[in-house]
This record gives structure tokens, sequence and C-alpha cells, in this order.
């Protein structure tokens, strides 16, 4: 088994004004360097063997202090990159909303099966993030007499929606009920998932808990 502590990156410029960030590479704010800071704080004791970061500058920043405090080196996971959202990279889904309503409408009614326009096939992502995950899990997974401290256990700083898909996908959640069923998760906090890769199952231990006030 193996334990995945999964992370959003902090907040970035375009977080901070509620556009969409997906594949564009965007630095933190002072306070996503803040909730970096907190998240090394939390990983200095959490036990970590490893930390797994998005190639996104983003994601990469926040594990930076995680990094400091345990000696640990990041490796970079192509597979966790954040979904791209198309059409609505850098905007708001107000301003998408204004030219594209019929999209927008039935993006919010069916996210997954109808994504706004240019952008990832949900389905797909999900798909390549729980590869990606069981990947990570399979490197760090320990044997059964370790199950008790939970296994092998990883830091994965990567992405809001991309975890909510991959969330769905592994508990067999209808992917299109991601957005209603898995509130966005906070920037800093940690999902601690746990992952049997010989038996291909996983359990969501916790979901969305902050490291600190400021998340």
């Amino acid at each position: 088994m193996a334990t995945l502590f999964l992370v959003r990156h902090g907040e970035t410029v375009w977080h901070a004004e509620n556009r969409y960030t997906g594949s564009s590479d965007i630095a933190l704010t002072p306070l996503g360097d803040e909730q970096a800071g907190a998240l090394g704080r939390w990983a200095a004791t959490a036990r970590l063997d490893a930390i797994v970061t998005s190639p996104l500058s983003r994601a990469r920043r926040t594990a930076a202090p995680a990094q400091l405090a345990t000696g640990l080196p990041q490796t970079v996971e192509d597979g966790l990159r954040e979904v791209d959202f198309g059409i609505a990279e850098g905007r708001t889904l107000t301003e998408v909303a204004a030219e594209h309503p019929q999209a927008v409408e039935e993006f919010l009614s069916r996210p997954a099966t109808c994504p706004l326009p240019g952008g990832d096939d949900p389905v797909t992502a999900a798909a390549r993030a729980a590869a990606a995950l069981w990947r990570i899990a399979e490197r760090f997974a320990r044997s059964r007499e370790d199950a008790a401290e939970g296994g092998g256990r990883v830091l994965v700083v990567a992405h809001n929606t991309l975890y909510r898909l991959v969330l769905c996908h592994l508990l067999g959640i209808p992917l299109d009920e991601y957005r209603r069923v898995l509130p966005g998760l906070r920037n800093g906090a940690v999902t601690e998932l746990r992952m049997r890769p010989a038996e291909r199952r996983a359990a969501l231990m916790s979901y969305n808990v902050p490291t600190s006030t400021s998340n």
C-alpha cells in the first residue's frame, strides 16, 4: 500500500482574479508563497518518503519548501499536468459565457461530457492522471506489514480540476459529477488517498484539509 497526499498548488494571480488556469504556466501570488510555506511546515513532520509534482512551475514552487524541510528531491510527473481549458484559459467563466453562452451552459450541466471548446478531454485527462498516480503508488508501495502506517508516504503537488477528475475516476463516481460531488480544492490543502496497486483499489481517507488558516 501507498499513501498519497494530494495537494493543490498555491494561489496564482489568475486564481485571485477567478480566471481559469490550466496548461498556462502562471506564477504564485504572495499568498500562494505563504501557502507553500505552510505546506513545508506540514511536510516537516509528515514522515514523507518522496515528493512528486506536476511539471508546471506553480506546482514545483509550491513543493519547494517541503523539499527544503525534508531533504527529499522533487520528481516531476508529466501525467499530473493540469487540464487545458481551451477558450477559457486566462478568462473568467462570465467572460466566456458572454461570447459562448450555449457552450458554457452545456459545460455547467455536463462538464466532463461537454468540456469547453478547444481544451482537453476530461475523460482522457482523468485516465492520464490515474495512470500517473498508480505509477507513483507502485514505486513507493510497501508490504502489508507496514499497512498500519499507510505504507509509503508521498506528497503529490498538482492541480484542482485534474485532482477532482482523477478522484472520481478512481472512486467510481461519474465524471460529470466532479464539480458537484467534489467542491474545489483549497490552495495548499491536503487530500489523503490510500492506494493498493496490486489490487487496483483506492480509498479516500480525507479531503481538502487545510495546513493553515491561510488556505
